[in-house]
């Protein structure tokens, strides 16, 4: 099978030490050398989340912590803020746990903000908030600091969960979960992190915690208090991905190695290259001016290109990048990811074989 360099929003490229982190010989989940990997990995997923609180870990997708979010924090109405497609998973999940819920949507594109969401928390009836950091359908970051500020000075606002999906930003911008006052930031492994799909993670408050313990009905796979009880321990409550475990911890070491404001500055150098490559064509950013996210670019289609086409031509090359997300969005815009291990001269190779499509 060929190698297809992925400038996608998820999953992400690999590198190959990190695939080959994988091969190392098969452990059981409670034997010592799992429970010694476990050991190793939080202190570190810890760092990367900017927390000193727990960090819990769950064998699943980021779609998975944010069901674990709504059946463990919500007790009585959540208001979700939708700005994008997967925003909007946020309101489905809410739906499909039978939580009330309010919705406040701007048009996609745009971001959600303070005053917005301060409105909307003014009636007090609300003990959650929905926020999505990183619109990955949009390209739009949400500016959650100051939205989190706005929760916080609403009506209850101290008892208010914010609950926050950077899943394709986390590990790839500066997102400070303890400085921001966050309840849940969740997040997995396909996208910034640089790692094959199957792992998720959720960095969570003890203000979140005693909440759970007041929610009844919040299932097993995803009770936070039976992760923790079971994390404690360096465990996770059934059989964790040991093979992804391997390559997480060898990732981390590199994150770290290059230092996390290294990280965040090489992802909007890549950021900024990419949206000045796109200008130099005359082609427009979807996202509002000042909220374009770090990890990945939205452009909207005002040439007419064939994106499916292009894509096309960039796999004769080794390459591809990314359609619009959904019906909505499919070749109205489309969207080149410039996030995890990926470098400048990546993006430059890139942007090469675009032009020379674009000359064609």
């Amino acid at each position: 099978m060929p190698h297809i360099k992925l400038f996608i929003p998820g999953p992400t490229e690999v590198r190959p030490e990190i695939l080959d982190a994988q091969a190392a010989w098969m452990l059981g989940h409670r034997m010592p050398e799992c429970t010694e990997l476990i050991s190793r990995i939080r202190p570190k997923l810890r760092q990367v989340f900017q927390t000193e609180q727990r960090v819990l870990i769950s064998a699943s997708t980021g779609s998975g912590l944010m069901e674990a979010a709504i059946r463990n924090c919500v007790g009585k109405k959540v208001l979700n803020c939708v700005n994008g497609a997967f925003s909007q998973r946020w309101h489905e999940i809410v739906v499909g746990n039978a939580k009330a819920n309010e919705v406040l949507e701007v048009e996609w594109g745009q971001p959600i903000l303070p005053e917005q969401v301060a409105e909307r928390l003014a009636s007090g009836e609300f003990d959650a908030v929905c926020l999505t950091h990183n619109e990955t359908s949009t390209g739009v970051t949400n500016p959650i600091p100051e939205l989190a500020q706005a929760i916080r000075q609403s009506p209850n606002g101290d008892q208010i969960m914010i609950l926050v999906d950077a899943v394709s930003s986390l590990a790839g911008a500066d997102i400070r979960f303890d400085e921001w006052d966050l309840d849940v930031l969740l997040t997995s492994t396909q996208k910034a992190f640089a790692l094959p799909p199957g792992l998720a993670f959720a960095a969570v408050s003890d203000r979140a915690m005693e909440k759970a313990k007041t929610i009844p009905d919040r299932g097993w796979y995803f009770d936070f208090l039976t992760l923790e009880k079971y994390l404690v321990k360096d465990q996770t409550p059934s059989t964790t991905v040991v093979s992804l475990m391997f390559a997480l911890d060898k990732q981390l070491d590199d994150i770290l190695a290059e230092g996390l404001e290294n990280r965040f500055a090489r992802h909007l150098a890549m950021r900024d290259r990419t949206i000045a490559w796109g200008k130099g064509h005359g082609i427009e950013i979807f996202a509002a001016a000042g909220y374009e996210s770090p990890t990945v670019t939205c452009f909207s289609n005002n040439l007419n290109i064939d994106i499916s086409g292009m894509n096309k031509f960039l796999r004769e090359r080794g390459m591809i990048m990314s359609n619009g997300y959904g019906s909505k969005l499919k070749n109205v815009t489309f969207r080149i990811a410039h996030m995890g291990d990926l470098q400048m001269s990546d993006m430059e190779e890139l942007f090469a074989a675009m032009d020379e499509y674009l000359a064609a």
